[in-house]
């Protein structure tokens, strides 16, 4: 669906975020902000708990003031460190491992590695797919917004 992820209507969005989960730019600055500062504060205390994520990772905030029951933010990967398909494919497949885990059956995601970290959007698009399509949820949302992303993912949904 092309839409604003913050309007969705399911339990958890997935943000797409860095090891640091450092809220500063982009989507996730913008869920950041509609949040509160407690989720930043959230968000700077796991990581000082567990350390540094990886590539491939995904925890889970609350939401703070957003509708959601939870904000769950996966790590993709950077274009240039290497097996970047399988890296966005384990995040979102641990993504939805951590819905699951919590009892959620509808989740959005948006897209993932495609901005800032420049993941190619056909490697990207694929990724998104193969990891919906078989999730362990009953609802899950590709929520984009940005028409080359739009795009790919159709490409790969007719291929």
């Amino acid at each position: 669906m092309r839409g604003n992820l913050l309007d969705e209507p399911v339990e958890a969005i997935v943000n797409a975020a860095n090891g640091h989960l450092a809220h500063g730019g982009g989507v996730a600055g913008i869920i950041s902000r509609a949040a509160g500062p407690g989720f930043q504060q959230e968000s700077d205390s796991l990581i000082r708990k567990t350390g540094t994520l990886k590539a491939g990772d995904a925890v889970i905030t609350t939401a703070g003031k957003l509708p959601f029951k939870g904000v769950i933010h996966a790590v993709g990967p950077r274009q240039g460190e290497g097996d970047e398909e399988a890296k966005l494919v384990r995040a979102l497949a641990a993504a939805f491992a951590r819905a699951k885990e919590r009892g959620w059956e509808s989740v959005s995601f948006r897209a993932v590695s495609s901005g800032i970290f420049a993941v190619p959007l056909d490697v990207c698009a694929r990724a998104y797919l193969k990891v919906a399509r078989a999730a362990p949820i009953c609802n899950v949302r590709l929520c984009l917004r940005d028409q080359p992303v739009i795009e790919a993912v159709l490409r790969e949904m007719s291929s």
